[in-house]
């Protein structure tokens, strides 16, 4: 059984985040000591993994709520809790692309200041353009 500081520092996220949590039941099983303190069990570790990627992929507290429903609800929910996470493999896929289209253009303009500054100036990339337009970055730019 872990504690709520515990908890805390493992993921690195405040105990009132970890309240919160609790408090929208997205951490069913949560016990209680006769303290009253919360007491964490691997089982809420393990949801408290997933209700971390379910946020970093997206997914708002609601979204993420219907998801522990399900759990609770046991073998009857299988199906949507499977369509929930390919739904989300979906749009992690669609954000992955989008991130590498940003990388590509991070990339050209590495590249374009690099070269500029070898040379001391801009007018590099003028001076040169019909071999550098041709380059897989200037085509990512030309299609943005």
């Amino acid at each position: 059984m872990y504690t709520i500081r515990e908890v805390s520092e493992m993921f690195g996220i405040p105990a009132t985040t970890l309240r919160y949590y609790d408090k929208e039941g997205l951490l069913p099983y949560v016990g209680r000591k006769d303290s009253g303190y919360r007491e964490f069990s691997d089982h809420d570790i393990q949801m408290l993994r997933v209700i971390e990627c379910l946020k970093k992929s997206g997914m708002s507290i609601k979204e993420i709520r219907q998801f522990a429903d399900w759990v609770q609800m046991g073998d009857v929910s299988l199906k949507e809790r499977l369509e929930m996470f390919q739904n989300r493999k979906r749009a992690v896929e669609q954000q992955m692309e989008e991130l590498k289209k940003t990388m590509d253009l991070i990339d050209y303009k590495c590249w374009y200041y690099e070269t500029a500054l070898a040379a001391g100036t801009e007018a590099v990339h003028s001076q040169n353009k019909s071999e550098h337009d041709r380059t897989p970055e200037c085509e990512i730019l030309l299609k943005q």
